[in-house]
Protein backbone atom coordinates (compact mmCIF):
# COMPACT_ATOMS: atom_id res chain seq x y z
CA UNK A 1 0.00 0.00 0.00
CA UNK A 2 2.97 2.36 1.13
CA UNK A 3 4.77 1.81 -2.43
CA UNK A 4 1.54 2.54 -4.02
CA UNK A 5 0.56 5.83 -2.30
CA UNK A 6 4.26 6.88 -2.66
CA UNK A 7 3.70 6.02 -6.70
CA UNK A 8 0.49 7.94 -6.63
CA UNK A 9 1.90 10.98 -4.66
CA UNK A 10 4.56 11.57 -7.41
CA UNK A 11 1.96 11.38 -10.06
CA UNK A 12 -0.29 13.70 -8.44
CA UNK A 13 2.14 16.03 -8.15
CA UNK A 14 2.95 15.86 -11.64
CA UNK A 15 -0.22 16.57 -12.61
CA UNK A 16 -0.71 19.43 -10.29
CA UNK A 17 1.84 21.14 -11.53
CA UNK A 18 1.44 20.49 -15.67
CA UNK A 19 -2.72 21.31 -15.39
CA UNK A 20 -2.44 24.33 -13.26
CA UNK A 21 -3.74 26.26 -16.24
CA UNK A 22 -1.45 28.77 -16.77
CA UNK A 23 -2.17 30.60 -13.62
CA UNK A 24 0.46 29.74 -12.19
CA UNK A 25 3.34 29.92 -14.30
CA UNK A 26 3.87 29.82 -18.04
CA UNK A 27 3.28 27.03 -20.13
CA UNK A 28 6.08 24.94 -20.32
CA UNK A 29 6.48 22.35 -23.24
CA UNK A 30 5.86 19.45 -21.02
CA UNK A 31 2.82 21.58 -19.58
CA UNK A 32 1.91 21.58 -23.59
CA UNK A 33 2.04 18.05 -24.10
CA UNK A 34 0.48 16.75 -21.04
CA UNK A 35 -2.45 19.38 -21.21
CA UNK A 36 -3.36 18.40 -24.98
CA UNK A 37 -3.03 14.64 -24.76
CA UNK A 38 -5.10 13.23 -21.58
CA UNK A 39 -3.09 9.62 -21.67
CA UNK A 40 -0.41 10.85 -20.70
CA UNK A 41 -1.85 11.24 -16.84
CA UNK A 42 -4.25 7.87 -17.17
CA UNK A 43 -1.93 5.85 -15.52
CA UNK A 44 -4.10 6.05 -12.19
CA UNK A 45 -6.00 3.62 -11.40
CA UNK A 46 -9.88 2.95 -9.79
CA UNK A 47 -7.72 1.75 -6.69
CA UNK A 48 -5.82 5.01 -6.28
CA UNK A 49 -8.71 7.69 -6.56
CA UNK A 50 -9.19 7.23 -3.10
CA UNK A 51 -5.67 9.20 -2.18
CA UNK A 52 -6.76 11.35 -4.92
CA UNK A 53 -9.52 12.39 -2.57
CA UNK A 54 -7.21 12.86 0.56
CA UNK A 55 -5.08 14.78 -1.13
CA UNK A 56 -7.47 16.76 -2.47
CA UNK A 57 -8.66 17.30 1.16
CA UNK A 58 -5.43 18.37 2.58
CA UNK A 59 -4.89 20.86 -0.66
CA UNK A 60 -7.34 23.28 0.91
CA UNK A 61 -4.99 23.82 3.73
CA UNK A 62 -1.24 23.39 1.78
CA UNK A 63 -0.55 27.10 2.17
CA UNK A 64 -2.10 27.87 4.95
CA UNK A 65 0.57 30.60 6.59
CA UNK A 66 0.41 32.57 2.89
CA UNK A 67 -3.11 31.37 2.53
CA UNK A 68 -5.02 32.66 5.57
CA UNK A 69 -2.74 33.28 8.21
CA UNK A 70 -1.69 36.56 6.91
CA UNK A 71 -4.25 37.61 5.36
CA UNK A 72 -8.22 36.45 6.17
CA UNK A 73 -6.92 35.43 10.51
CA UNK A 74 -5.37 38.97 10.89
CA UNK A 75 -8.80 40.94 9.08
CA UNK A 76 -11.05 39.15 10.92
CA UNK A 77 -8.97 39.88 14.56
CA UNK A 78 -8.67 36.42 15.66
CA UNK A 79 -4.58 37.36 16.01
CA UNK A 80 -2.87 40.36 15.96
CA UNK A 81 0.86 40.10 14.42
CA UNK A 82 3.97 40.80 16.85
CA UNK A 83 6.30 40.57 13.81
CA UNK A 84 6.85 43.43 12.16
CA UNK A 85 7.70 41.79 8.66
CA UNK A 86 4.69 40.92 8.30
CA UNK A 87 2.86 43.67 7.32
CA UNK A 88 -0.59 42.36 5.75
CA UNK A 89 -1.48 43.11 9.48
CA UNK A 90 -1.10 46.95 8.55
CA UNK A 91 -3.21 45.95 5.32
CA UNK A 92 0.01 46.01 3.21
CA UNK A 93 -0.24 44.77 -0.40
CA UNK A 94 1.50 41.11 -0.45
CA UNK A 95 1.14 39.46 -4.07
CA UNK A 96 3.42 36.68 -3.48
CA UNK A 97 1.38 35.40 -1.02
CA UNK A 98 -1.85 35.83 -2.77
CA UNK A 99 -0.33 33.47 -5.35
CA UNK A 100 0.11 31.12 -2.37
CA UNK A 101 -4.31 30.83 -3.03
CA UNK A 102 -4.04 29.78 -6.27
CA UNK A 103 -1.59 27.46 -6.16
CA UNK A 104 -3.51 25.69 -3.29
CA UNK A 105 -6.73 25.44 -5.09
CA UNK A 106 -5.70 25.23 -8.74
CA UNK A 107 -2.59 22.67 -8.34
CA UNK A 108 -3.28 21.14 -4.50
CA UNK A 109 -6.73 20.46 -5.38
CA UNK A 110 -8.84 21.42 -8.64
CA UNK A 111 -5.90 18.71 -11.06
CA UNK A 112 -7.47 16.33 -8.31
CA UNK A 113 -11.04 16.80 -8.14
CA UNK A 114 -10.71 16.65 -11.86
CA UNK A 115 -9.25 13.27 -12.60
CA UNK A 116 -11.74 11.83 -9.54
CA UNK A 117 -14.65 13.18 -11.90
CA UNK A 118 -13.35 12.23 -15.02
CA UNK A 119 -12.64 8.63 -13.37
CA UNK A 120 -16.45 8.05 -11.91
CA UNK A 121 -19.92 8.23 -12.70
CA UNK A 122 -21.78 11.18 -12.61
CA UNK A 123 -24.15 9.54 -10.37
CA UNK A 124 -21.31 7.94 -8.11
CA UNK A 125 -21.05 9.18 -4.20
CA UNK A 126 -17.29 9.85 -4.97
CA UNK A 127 -18.53 11.95 -7.85
CA UNK A 128 -20.58 13.57 -5.19
CA UNK A 129 -18.29 14.12 -2.50
CA UNK A 130 -16.06 15.61 -5.06
CA UNK A 131 -18.53 17.71 -6.07
CA UNK A 132 -18.83 19.13 -2.20
CA UNK A 133 -15.32 19.31 -1.91
CA UNK A 134 -14.95 21.51 -5.51
CA UNK A 135 -17.43 23.79 -4.07
CA UNK A 136 -15.83 24.30 -0.43
CA UNK A 137 -12.65 25.16 -2.28
CA UNK A 138 -13.64 27.61 -4.37
CA UNK A 139 -16.06 29.36 -2.66
CA UNK A 140 -13.02 30.33 -0.19
CA UNK A 141 -11.62 31.57 -3.57
CA UNK A 142 -14.37 33.35 -4.90
CA UNK A 143 -14.80 35.11 -1.53
CA UNK A 144 -10.75 36.50 -1.23
CA UNK A 145 -10.66 37.56 -4.99
CA UNK A 146 -14.24 38.22 -6.77
CA UNK A 147 -14.54 36.70 -10.27
CA UNK A 148 -12.05 33.72 -11.01
CA UNK A 149 -10.84 31.37 -13.54
CA UNK A 150 -13.75 28.48 -13.20
CA UNK A 151 -15.74 27.26 -16.03
CA UNK A 152 -12.58 26.93 -18.22
CA UNK A 153 -10.45 25.89 -15.47
CA UNK A 154 -8.94 22.54 -16.88
CA UNK A 155 -9.65 23.11 -20.12
CA UNK A 156 -6.42 23.35 -21.56
CA UNK A 157 -6.69 26.99 -22.64
CA UNK A 158 -3.89 29.17 -23.03
CA UNK A 159 -5.42 31.89 -21.82
CA UNK A 160 -7.75 31.16 -18.82
CA UNK A 161 -11.03 33.13 -18.62
CA UNK A 162 -12.42 34.81 -15.53
CA UNK A 163 -16.28 33.98 -14.00
CA UNK A 164 -18.05 36.87 -12.64
CA UNK A 165 -18.96 35.68 -9.00
CA UNK A 166 -22.68 35.74 -9.94
CA UNK A 167 -22.18 32.79 -11.99
CA UNK A 168 -19.91 31.09 -9.80
CA UNK A 169 -22.08 30.95 -6.99
CA UNK A 170 -25.40 29.78 -9.10
CA UNK A 171 -22.85 26.81 -10.09
CA UNK A 172 -21.74 26.29 -6.38
CA UNK A 173 -26.00 25.81 -5.79
CA UNK A 174 -26.22 23.58 -8.57
CA UNK A 175 -23.16 21.19 -7.59
CA UNK A 176 -24.33 21.12 -3.92
CA UNK A 177 -27.66 20.08 -5.02
CA UNK A 178 -26.78 17.52 -7.63
CA UNK A 179 -24.38 15.91 -5.08
CA UNK A 180 -27.23 15.77 -2.00
CA UNK A 181 -29.20 14.30 -5.13
CA UNK A 182 -27.04 11.52 -5.85
CA UNK A 183 -25.88 11.02 -1.68
CA UNK A 184 -30.16 10.33 -1.22
CA UNK A 185 -29.72 7.39 -3.38
CA UNK A 186 -26.50 5.80 -2.38
CA UNK A 187 -26.80 5.76 1.61
CA UNK A 188 -25.79 2.32 2.03
CA UNK A 189 -22.22 3.52 0.35
CA UNK A 190 -19.08 4.64 1.46
CA UNK A 191 -17.59 6.38 -0.95
CA UNK A 192 -13.72 6.73 -0.29
CA UNK A 193 -13.75 4.65 3.26
CA UNK A 194 -10.83 5.47 5.37
CA UNK A 195 -9.26 7.97 2.57
CA UNK A 196 -12.22 10.59 3.43
CA UNK A 197 -10.41 11.75 6.32
CA UNK A 198 -13.48 13.78 7.56
CA UNK A 199 -16.81 11.38 7.55
CA UNK A 200 -14.98 8.15 6.63
CA UNK A 201 -17.48 7.90 3.30
CA UNK A 202 -20.60 8.51 6.01
CA UNK A 203 -23.12 9.67 3.33
CA UNK A 204 -25.55 10.66 5.74
CA UNK A 205 -22.64 13.13 7.72
CA UNK A 206 -21.55 14.55 4.03
CA UNK A 207 -25.38 15.62 2.90
CA UNK A 208 -25.73 17.50 6.12
CA UNK A 209 -22.28 19.24 5.21
CA UNK A 210 -23.16 19.97 1.78
CA UNK A 211 -26.97 21.38 2.96
CA UNK A 212 -24.95 23.30 5.74
CA UNK A 213 -22.31 24.96 3.30
CA UNK A 214 -25.35 25.56 1.14
CA UNK A 215 -26.93 27.49 3.41
CA UNK A 216 -23.96 29.65 3.90
CA UNK A 217 -24.22 30.55 0.83
CA UNK A 218 -27.42 31.65 0.72
CA UNK A 219 -26.97 33.62 3.54
CA UNK A 220 -23.87 35.26 1.96
CA UNK A 221 -26.02 36.20 -0.70
CA UNK A 222 -28.81 37.72 0.75
CA UNK A 223 -28.32 41.38 0.66
CA UNK A 224 -27.55 41.53 -3.24
CA UNK A 225 -30.28 38.28 -4.21
CA UNK A 226 -32.53 37.85 -1.11
CA UNK A 227 -35.15 35.98 -3.17
CA UNK A 228 -32.62 33.36 -4.02
CA UNK A 229 -30.97 33.02 -1.33
CA UNK A 230 -34.33 32.39 0.49
CA UNK A 231 -35.08 29.39 -2.05
CA UNK A 232 -31.31 28.19 -1.43
CA UNK A 233 -31.50 28.28 2.12
CA UNK A 234 -35.02 26.78 2.79
CA UNK A 235 -34.11 23.57 0.47
CA UNK A 236 -30.86 23.36 2.73
CA UNK A 237 -32.42 23.39 5.88
CA UNK A 238 -35.58 21.02 3.87
CA UNK A 239 -33.02 18.34 2.71
CA UNK A 240 -30.92 18.55 6.06
CA UNK A 241 -28.33 20.66 7.63
CA UNK A 242 -25.71 19.91 11.05
CA UNK A 243 -27.20 19.48 13.97
CA UNK A 244 -25.38 18.04 16.68
CA UNK A 245 -21.95 18.59 18.11
CA UNK A 246 -19.61 16.48 17.90
CA UNK A 247 -21.68 14.00 16.18
CA UNK A 248 -21.84 16.34 12.85
CA UNK A 249 -18.64 18.30 13.25
CA UNK A 250 -16.35 18.20 10.32
CA UNK A 251 -13.00 17.67 11.20
CA UNK A 252 -10.17 16.49 9.40
CA UNK A 253 -7.88 14.16 10.78
CA UNK A 254 -4.37 15.22 10.67
CA UNK A 255 -1.40 13.13 11.52
CA UNK A 256 2.22 14.03 13.71
CA UNK A 257 5.42 15.71 11.82
CA UNK A 258 6.66 12.15 10.78
CA UNK A 259 3.37 12.13 8.90
CA UNK A 260 3.62 15.17 6.81
CA UNK A 261 -0.11 15.88 7.50
CA UNK A 262 -0.07 17.75 10.34
CA UNK A 263 -2.10 20.23 11.89
CA UNK A 264 -1.23 23.61 9.85
CA UNK A 265 -2.19 25.89 12.33
CA UNK A 266 0.07 23.77 15.05
CA UNK A 267 2.73 23.96 12.54
CA UNK A 268 3.19 27.66 12.19
CA UNK A 269 2.01 27.98 15.83
CA UNK A 270 5.20 28.22 17.53
CA UNK A 271 6.77 30.37 14.92
CA UNK A 272 5.99 33.13 17.63
CA UNK A 273 4.41 35.33 15.00
CA UNK A 274 1.52 36.23 16.22
CA UNK A 275 -0.59 36.84 19.33
CA UNK A 276 -4.61 37.00 20.47
CA UNK A 277 -5.97 40.20 19.56
CA UNK A 278 -7.19 42.76 21.10
CA UNK A 279 -11.11 42.15 19.79
CA UNK A 280 -10.49 38.32 21.23
CA UNK A 281 -9.58 39.64 24.80
CA UNK A 282 -12.41 42.25 24.98
CA UNK A 283 -15.30 40.09 23.92
CA UNK A 284 -13.95 37.12 25.86
CA UNK A 285 -12.74 38.23 29.03
CA UNK A 286 -15.84 40.27 29.51
CA UNK A 287 -18.42 37.65 28.29
CA UNK A 288 -16.00 35.05 31.01
CA UNK A 289 -16.57 32.81 27.91
CA UNK A 290 -15.32 29.24 29.19
CA UNK A 291 -13.44 28.29 25.77
CA UNK A 292 -11.15 31.06 26.58
CA UNK A 293 -8.49 28.11 27.56
CA UNK A 294 -9.32 26.29 24.94
CA UNK A 295 -9.04 28.68 22.28
CA UNK A 296 -5.72 30.36 24.20
CA UNK A 297 -3.24 30.20 26.22
CA UNK A 298 -2.41 32.72 29.18
CA UNK A 299 0.64 35.44 28.90
CA UNK A 300 3.50 34.01 30.17
CA UNK A 301 4.25 37.77 31.74
CA UNK A 302 1.06 38.30 34.00
CA UNK A 303 -0.60 34.27 33.28
CA UNK A 304 -3.36 36.64 32.00
CA UNK A 305 -5.43 36.40 28.86
CA UNK A 306 -4.30 39.42 26.61
CA UNK A 307 -4.42 40.49 23.06
CA UNK A 308 -3.47 43.64 21.46
CA UNK A 309 -4.17 45.94 18.28
CA UNK A 310 -3.97 44.81 15.08
CA UNK A 311 -1.41 46.98 12.73
CA UNK A 312 1.38 48.14 15.44
CA UNK A 313 4.18 49.14 13.61
CA UNK A 314 8.24 48.71 14.68
CA UNK A 315 8.09 51.23 17.33
CA UNK A 316 4.77 50.18 18.71
CA UNK A 317 5.92 46.26 18.39
CA UNK A 318 8.98 47.07 20.37
CA UNK A 319 7.02 48.28 23.74
CA UNK A 320 7.02 45.23 26.30
CA UNK A 321 2.86 45.55 26.34
CA UNK A 322 2.87 44.51 22.61
CA UNK A 323 5.16 41.52 23.30
CA UNK A 324 5.08 37.78 22.68
CA UNK A 325 5.42 37.00 26.77
CA UNK A 326 2.58 39.91 27.39
CA UNK A 327 -0.17 38.01 25.15
CA UNK A 328 -1.84 34.79 24.91
CA UNK A 329 -0.65 32.69 22.41
CA UNK A 330 -3.02 30.28 20.52
CA UNK A 331 -4.37 27.50 22.49
CA UNK A 332 -3.04 23.60 24.05
CA UNK A 333 -4.64 21.75 21.26
CA UNK A 334 -2.63 23.84 18.33
CA UNK A 335 0.78 24.26 20.96
CA UNK A 336 3.62 22.50 21.65
CA UNK A 337 4.46 21.41 25.38
CA UNK A 338 6.95 24.17 25.09
CA UNK A 339 4.23 26.50 24.91
CA UNK A 340 1.86 25.14 27.41
CA UNK A 341 0.29 23.41 24.76
CA UNK A 342 -0.40 19.23 24.15
CA UNK A 343 1.72 16.86 23.00
CA UNK A 344 0.00 15.73 20.76
CA UNK A 345 -0.57 19.12 19.42
CA UNK A 346 0.17 18.25 15.95
CA UNK A 347 -2.42 15.96 15.24
CA UNK A 348 -5.27 18.29 16.69
CA UNK A 349 -7.91 17.31 13.63
CA UNK A 350 -8.56 20.60 11.46
CA UNK A 351 -12.05 22.42 12.18
CA UNK A 352 -13.48 22.15 8.91
CA UNK A 353 -17.71 23.06 9.87
CA UNK A 354 -19.42 23.06 12.81
CA UNK A 355 -22.84 22.39 13.82
CA UNK A 356 -23.03 25.53 15.75
CA UNK A 357 -22.54 27.61 12.75
CA UNK A 358 -25.44 25.90 11.06
CA UNK A 359 -27.98 27.01 14.26
CA UNK A 360 -26.16 30.40 13.69
CA UNK A 361 -27.37 30.55 10.01
CA UNK A 362 -30.82 29.38 11.04
CA UNK A 363 -31.10 31.91 13.59
CA UNK A 364 -30.61 34.94 11.02
CA UNK A 365 -32.15 33.00 8.07
CA UNK A 366 -35.33 32.98 10.79
CA UNK A 367 -34.78 36.57 11.49
CA UNK A 368 -35.20 37.26 7.35
CA UNK A 369 -38.35 35.51 7.47
CA UNK A 370 -36.88 32.29 6.05
CA UNK A 371 -38.66 28.55 6.96
CA UNK A 372 -35.76 27.60 9.18
CA UNK A 373 -37.24 24.83 11.11
CA UNK A 374 -39.57 24.19 14.22
CA UNK A 375 -37.27 26.56 16.47
CA UNK A 376 -36.84 30.47 16.14
CA UNK A 377 -34.18 32.43 15.98
CA UNK A 378 -33.72 33.17 20.07
CA UNK A 379 -33.88 29.05 20.02
CA UNK A 380 -31.85 28.70 17.40
CA UNK A 381 -28.59 30.91 18.82
CA UNK A 382 -29.49 29.54 22.20
CA UNK A 383 -28.89 25.77 20.34
CA UNK A 384 -25.78 27.64 18.45
CA UNK A 385 -24.02 28.52 21.70
CA UNK A 386 -24.96 25.30 23.92
CA UNK A 387 -23.31 23.30 20.31
CA UNK A 388 -20.12 25.58 20.21
CA UNK A 389 -19.54 24.81 23.92
CA UNK A 390 -19.95 21.02 23.52
CA UNK A 391 -17.86 21.22 20.64
CA UNK A 392 -15.22 22.76 22.25
CA UNK A 393 -15.16 20.35 25.65
CA UNK A 394 -17.12 22.57 28.35
CA UNK A 395 -19.13 19.94 29.48
CA UNK A 396 -20.65 21.64 32.73
CA UNK A 397 -24.36 22.45 31.51
CA UNK A 398 -24.83 24.86 34.71
CA UNK A 399 -22.14 27.10 33.07
CA UNK A 400 -23.19 27.09 29.86
CA UNK A 401 -26.76 27.82 30.82
CA UNK A 402 -25.15 30.63 33.01
CA UNK A 403 -23.35 31.81 29.79
CA UNK A 404 -26.50 31.79 27.87
CA UNK A 405 -28.58 34.04 29.78
CA UNK A 406 -25.90 36.52 30.75
CA UNK A 407 -26.29 39.83 30.58
CA UNK A 408 -22.18 40.40 30.68
CA UNK A 409 -20.84 42.99 28.34
CA UNK A 410 -17.29 43.11 26.32
CA UNK A 411 -14.43 45.04 28.47
CA UNK A 412 -11.39 47.22 27.47
CA UNK A 413 -8.73 45.22 26.44
CA UNK A 414 -5.62 45.97 28.74
CA UNK A 415 -4.03 46.81 25.84
CA UNK A 416 -0.73 49.60 24.68
CA UNK A 417 -3.48 52.13 23.66
CA UNK A 418 -6.38 51.72 26.54
CA UNK A 419 -8.78 50.59 23.86
CA UNK A 420 -12.63 50.80 24.76
CA UNK A 421 -14.94 47.86 25.15
CA UNK A 422 -15.48 46.77 21.08
CA UNK A 423 -19.30 46.85 21.62
CA UNK A 424 -21.48 47.15 24.58
CA UNK A 425 -23.96 44.17 23.22
CA UNK A 426 -24.58 41.46 25.94
CA UNK A 427 -25.12 37.76 25.28
CA UNK A 428 -28.23 37.18 26.28
CA UNK A 429 -31.04 37.36 23.32
CA UNK A 430 -32.21 40.35 23.40
CA UNK A 431 -36.34 40.47 23.69
CA UNK A 432 -37.25 42.84 20.95
CA UNK A 433 -33.97 45.14 18.62
CA UNK A 434 -33.19 42.90 15.34
CA UNK A 435 -30.28 44.90 14.92
CA UNK A 436 -29.30 44.19 18.33
CA UNK A 437 -29.89 40.22 17.69
CA UNK A 438 -28.43 40.53 14.38
CA UNK A 439 -25.23 41.94 16.14
CA UNK A 440 -25.37 39.38 18.80
CA UNK A 441 -25.84 36.14 16.13
CA UNK A 442 -22.76 37.58 14.36
CA UNK A 443 -20.57 38.09 17.47
CA UNK A 444 -21.19 34.16 18.50
CA UNK A 445 -20.72 32.84 15.04
CA UNK A 446 -17.45 34.86 14.78
CA UNK A 447 -16.79 32.80 18.13
CA UNK A 448 -18.25 29.57 16.78
CA UNK A 449 -16.03 29.36 13.31
CA UNK A 450 -12.73 29.97 15.13
CA UNK A 451 -9.93 29.15 14.25
CA UNK A 452 -11.48 29.33 10.33
CA UNK A 453 -10.50 33.20 9.64
CA UNK A 454 -11.49 32.62 6.02
CA UNK A 455 -14.97 32.34 7.14
CA UNK A 456 -15.37 34.52 9.64
CA UNK A 457 -14.11 37.76 7.58
CA UNK A 458 -16.13 36.93 4.73
CA UNK A 459 -18.93 36.63 7.03
CA UNK A 460 -17.85 40.31 8.60
CA UNK A 461 -17.66 41.84 5.15
CA UNK A 462 -21.21 40.22 4.46
CA UNK A 463 -23.19 41.97 6.79
CA UNK A 464 -21.34 44.43 9.36
CA UNK A 465 -23.25 43.87 11.93
CA UNK A 466 -20.37 43.30 14.57
CA UNK A 467 -17.63 46.59 13.72
CA UNK A 468 -13.87 45.65 14.76
CA UNK A 469 -11.19 47.75 15.84
CA UNK A 470 -9.71 50.23 13.52
CA UNK A 471 -6.28 49.00 12.60
CA UNK A 472 -3.33 51.41 14.11
CA UNK A 473 -1.60 52.17 11.13
CA UNK A 474 -1.63 51.26 7.43
CA UNK A 475 1.19 50.33 5.24
CA UNK A 476 -1.38 50.60 2.13
CA UNK A 477 -1.26 53.35 -0.33
CA UNK A 478 -4.93 53.05 -1.39
CA UNK A 479 -6.23 52.82 2.97
CA UNK A 480 -5.28 56.19 4.02
CA UNK A 481 -8.06 56.37 7.01
CA UNK A 482 -8.83 53.18 8.65
CA UNK A 483 -11.81 54.65 10.49
CA UNK A 484 -13.52 54.73 6.94
CA UNK A 485 -11.85 52.12 5.31
CA UNK A 486 -11.25 48.61 5.54
CA UNK A 487 -9.83 45.34 3.25
CA UNK A 488 -12.84 44.45 1.09
CA UNK A 489 -10.86 41.55 -0.87
CA UNK A 490 -7.32 40.62 -2.17
CA UNK A 491 -5.74 42.08 -4.73
CA UNK A 492 -5.15 39.46 -7.97
CA UNK A 493 -1.43 38.01 -7.87
CA UNK A 494 1.25 39.69 -10.28
CA UNK A 495 1.91 36.41 -11.69
CA UNK A 496 -1.64 36.74 -13.15
CA UNK A 497 -0.74 40.02 -15.29
CA UNK A 498 2.09 38.12 -16.37
CA UNK A 499 1.07 35.04 -18.04
CA UNK A 500 -2.86 35.69 -18.10
CA UNK A 501 -3.12 39.79 -18.90
CA UNK A 502 -6.15 39.98 -21.10
CA UNK A 503 -8.30 37.71 -19.03
CA UNK A 504 -7.27 39.32 -15.80
CA UNK A 505 -8.35 42.59 -17.21
CA UNK A 506 -11.58 41.57 -18.53
CA UNK A 507 -11.84 40.49 -14.74
CA UNK A 508 -11.16 43.57 -13.35
CA UNK A 509 -13.56 44.85 -15.51
CA UNK A 510 -16.18 42.39 -13.82
CA UNK A 511 -15.54 43.72 -10.52
CA UNK A 512 -16.53 47.29 -10.88
CA UNK A 513 -13.92 48.51 -9.14
CA UNK A 514 -10.30 48.92 -9.76
CA UNK A 515 -7.82 45.94 -8.57
CA UNK A 516 -7.24 46.86 -4.98
CA UNK A 517 -8.37 45.96 -1.30
CA UNK A 518 -10.79 48.43 -1.84
CA UNK A 519 -13.36 47.20 -4.09
CA UNK A 520 -16.21 45.18 -2.52
CA UNK A 521 -17.08 42.08 -3.97
CA UNK A 522 -20.67 40.79 -5.61
CA UNK A 523 -22.39 40.12 -2.11
CA UNK A 524 -20.81 42.83 -0.24
CA UNK A 525 -23.31 45.81 -0.42
CA UNK A 526 -22.54 47.68 3.16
Amino acid sequence: MMKSYKKLSYTVILIAGLLSLNLLSSCTKNYSEVNSDPSKVTEITSGELPFLFTRALHGVYSSYQTDQNLFADLYAQYYANTSVNFATDRLAVQHAWSDAVYTAAYSNVMPQLQILMQKVEPTSPEYALSNIWWVFTFHRVTDYFGPIPYSQAGSGEKNVAYDPMDKVYADFFKRLNDAVTVLKQNTASKPFGAADLIYAGDVSKWIKFANTLRLRLALRISAVDPARAKTEAEAAVAGGVLESSPADDALMKRGNATSAAVNPLSSMSEYNEFRMSATMESIMKGYQDPRISVYWIPARANNEFNGFRNGYNSIQLGNALNSNAANSHVGPRWSSPASGGLATFESTPVNVMSAAEADFLRAEGDLLGWRMGDLNAKAFYEKGMRNSMVQWGVSNSAAIDAYISSNKLPVAPQDFLNSPAITNVPIAFHPTSRDIQLEQIAIQKWLAVFPDGKEAWADIRRHRRFKLYQVVNSDNPNITNTATQWVRRLPYPDKEYQVNRAEITKAVQLLKGSDTHLTPLWWDKN
